[in-house]
Order: C-alpha cells, then structure tokens, then sequence
C-alpha cells in the first residue's frame, strides 16, 4: 500500500511538473516525454538545489542516465541553460532511451568553491540513492557539461575515484561511478586559464575562489580538474570551439593530451570556426560521436 502511495504521488508530481516545465522543453522534448521537475535533492529547500529528470515515454526500468550540467561563469543560468542551442542531441537522447538528469547548483555569488561540485555531487548522489524511483540504472551514469558546467563535470568524473571530503555536503565519500563524460569546453586548468591572475573583480573564477589564483593557489589547484588524472578516469569527449573567447582551446588541448599520457581512453573534437557556445555545436558530426561514446560506455 505505501509503495502504490509513493507511485502515486511521483506520478502526480510528473504530470505537474510537466505542465509547469511545457513552456521551457516542449520545442525540446519529445511530447510524450515524462518529466520529473523540481526534485530537491539535498533535503533542503534553496531553489538551487533541484534537478529535473527527463524520462523516455517507455516501460522500461532502468534507463542510463545522461545527467547536464549547466554553464554561466558559475554564477548565472539554471538547469535549463545550454538546451536551447542542443536541441537536436537532447531530443536524441530521449529517443535513444537515455533518461536525462538536469541539475541547479549554488552560484558564485551564493557560496564560493567547493560548494558547487558539493551541490553536483549530492544531487548525482541523490540520482544513485533513488534511481529505482524514477527509472533510472544507477550504474550507468554519464555527465555532459557546458564551459563552467564542463568544468564541474571534468572535475567530478575525475575526482571520483579520489576520496575528497571537502567535495561531498556531509565529508563521506560518494557511492556513485561516472562511466564516461562529454566536456563541452569546460576549463581544466585555472592557473592557465588567464594571462592577467584574474586582477578583474568581476573574473568569474576570482569570484569561484574568493581572490585572484595567486592569493589562493591551493584552492585553485583543488578546483582544477586537471589535477586529478589517473588511469583509473573514465573515457573523455571533448569538444572545444577553434574561436572559444572565454576558454582557451589550449585548456582542451592540454585535458586531452594529459588524459592520453596517463592513458585514458578520449578524444577531442576541434569545431572550426565555432566560439563559446552555439547551435554549431549541435552539429550531425558531433552528435555521432556522442552517441558513439554513450552506446560504447553507458549501453
């Protein structure tokens, strides 16, 4: 009776959800698409700490999980940001079977670093403690991030198999495994990410660490993913626009090439002509390898 209770309500709360969320995925999503929204994941009640979870209209128990992390310098956007320009991939992923976990995490201007990779963390968490809720194989987990969103999901697939306390809400090490994340022109490395030492006030990752990198050097070598590369890290998909102006492809380049010396499977895609962010990313040629790697690592 409390199981039919719980079903009964998730279902309430999918087709609310669904009506409140039309307005933002319904050019997105497939219509027949099942949505979760809102779920707050860190037992509290800051509007950025929700996810959204995009099912496909099937029976099927255990869908893989493509989980998003969104960009904006890490201190604007939300869990709906990035979708507008990915259409074409987002509906894919629905089509393939792949449920699709978006998640909000704490700004900038609301908590300095660690607090967003400890905000992404619970909610992965969350997913993993509660998959058989919503579907969801808790052990096929792939992140897609988005610049400062590719930052975090760099940063969480390749600290995972780390321990890192200060990267976890309560201290305690995650249950969760990353299979495979596509990096979408995330930064890696925050001491060559600019030339200036972030003197700028305003410099987003000035505002990430509390100070310019030189005052907090240990802090910026803890927030960059490039830091924690092993060979026990999930395979890579990076992809990187040749006319990024706020994140130097080198960061790429310099992801992959490291990535590759210790011997971990990636690839990186250099999208000519492309800048920061944009429909050209949604492109026919990238979406292949994105499905290659999803039906390579998560199928």
């Amino acid at each position: 009776m409390k199981k039919l209770f719980v079903l009964c309500c998730l279902i309430t709360i999918s087709l609310n959800a669904f009506a409140q969320l039309a307005d933002r995925v319904a050019d997105i999503f497939p219509t027949a698409t099942v949505v979760y929204g809102n779920v707050a994941y860190a037992n509290d009640t800051l509007k950025k700490h929700t996810l959204d979870i995009y099912l496909p209209p099937t029976n099927k128990k255990n869908h893989p999980v493509v989980i998003w992390i969104h960009g904006g310098a890490w201190m604007s956007n939300d869990k709906y940001a990035d979708m507008g320009y990915m259409k074409q991939t987002l509906k894919g992923f629905i089509d393939s079977g792949y449920a699709v976990a978006s998640i909000d995490y704490r700004w900038s201007t609301q908590a300095v670093f660690p607090a967003q990779i400890q905000d992404c963390n619970q909610a992965i968490e969350y997913l993993y403690q509660n998959a058989g809720n919503y579907s969801l194989d808790r052990n096929r987990f792939a992140l897609i991030g988005f610049s400062a969103g590719g930052h975090l999901a760099n940063l969480l697939g390749l600290s995972n198999n780390n321990t890192m306390p200060a990267f976890y809400a309560d201290g305690k090490k995650q249950h969760f495994k990353i299979k495979l994340v596509l990096d979408f022109y995330g930064p890696s490395n925050f001491f060559t990410l600019t030339a200036n030492d972030n003197k700028d006030p305003s410099d987003p990752v000035t505002l990430l660490i509390g100070d310019k990198v030189s005052q907090k050097s240990e802090l910026a070598k803890q927030a960059s993913p490039i830091a924690y590369i092993d060979k026990g890290d999930p395979p890579f998909l990076i992809v990187q626009g040749e006319k990024d102006e706020s994140v130097n492809p080198d960061q790429s380049k310099s992801l992959s090439r490291q990535l590759t010396e210790f011997g971990v499977k990636n690839e990186l895609v250099i999208v000519p002509g492309a800048p920061h962010y944009g429909v050209m990313f949604d492109a026919d040629s990238i979406r292949k390898r994105v499905f290659f790697y999803l039906g390579k690592y998560l199928k």
